[in-house]
Formats: structure tokens, sequence, C-alpha cells
């Protein structure tokens, strides 16, 4: 074999070996866990679409059995992937969603976009009762048994007896 063969050879060597080695994605280097687990990456492409990256904030790996991960949307929404022996399921506002069934994975896409329809979570919090006041001092409803008419009764009461 001649120093040109072998020289060639190596050449074809090195261009399949490193032609055979898959790039990451760039946006699965970002998120650990897409890196360890694959299937993970295409189910989450299957329910945000190519550019999930755009919304999600970050991904919590949270229990070993059954693989069970959190979702974590960028507006502060979240939501459960787990992994079953059959197929996956997504857990969305308290409801569960076989992904393995067509129509149950696109329920579960438009609970996810109904999440990200959200925006922004309140920074003041949920709002007192009190600021829901309607004014009415009651009503004869259900235990409250003639809540303000008597107040109403009594307050023109006192007015005629004045008089």
């Amino acid at each position: 074999m001649k120093k040109s063969e072998l020289r060639d050879k190596i050449k074809l060597l090195v261009k399949t070996v490193y032609g055979e080695k898959k790039l990451v994605d760039i946006t699965a280097e970002k998120y650990d866990e897409l890196t360890k687990f694959p299937e993970l990456k295409d189910i989450i492409v299957d329910l945000l679409g190519p550019q999930f990256d755009v919304f999600l904030a970050s991904i919590d790996w949270v229990a070993p059995k059954p693989t069970t991960f959190r979702i974590n949307l960028k507006n502060g929404e979240n939501f459960y992937l787990v992994f079953n022996q059959r197929s996956w399921i997504a857990e969305v506002e308290g409801k569960r969603y076989y992904l393995l069934n067509l129509n149950e994975e696109e329920n579960a896409t438009q609970a996810i976009a109904r999440m990200l329809r959200y925006g922004m979570p309140n920074p003041s919090g949920p709002q007192e009762p009190a600021e829901f006041d309607t004014g009415s001092t009651g009503g004869n409803f259900p235990g409250n048994e003639g809540g303000g008419t008597e107040v109403e009764a009594s307050a023109e009461e006192t007015e005629t007896e004045e008089v």
C-alpha cells in the first residue's frame, strides 16, 4: 500500500465517521432533559410545534417512575408530561390526555394553546372579594334570610317615628 492510498482511505474514513455523527439541535442543548430523553423532544414538538423554544421557560424532571416532566411555560403556567408503558400522557389544567390517540393529542394541544393565551400572571395576586361588591345589602338568598330588607325597613320606621 502506497502512502497516497493510505491517505485517501483515512480521508474517506474520517468523512464517514464525522458525517454519521448526529448534530445536536441548538434548542435541545438549552434544555438538558431533551438531550437525555430524545422522545420527550418529539412529544414537545408535536404539542407546541418546531418553535417550542419561544414558549418554554424550563423543563423539570419531577419523578423517575413514572417518568414525569414539568414543562414550564414563559407565561408562568405549566403542564406535565408522563411517560407510560404505551404512550405519553399530558396533564394539562388537571385533565389527562393520552397522546396515543390523535383526538386527545389535538385536545391537549388546544388546552396548551388556551394556557398560552392567558398571558402573564397577575403580579398583584387574586383580588379581594370586597372589590367585587355590587352595592347590594343582601337579599332573600339561601342562608341570607331577608338580609338587607330588615335594615331598610327599620330605617324607614325610625324616620316615621321621628316625624
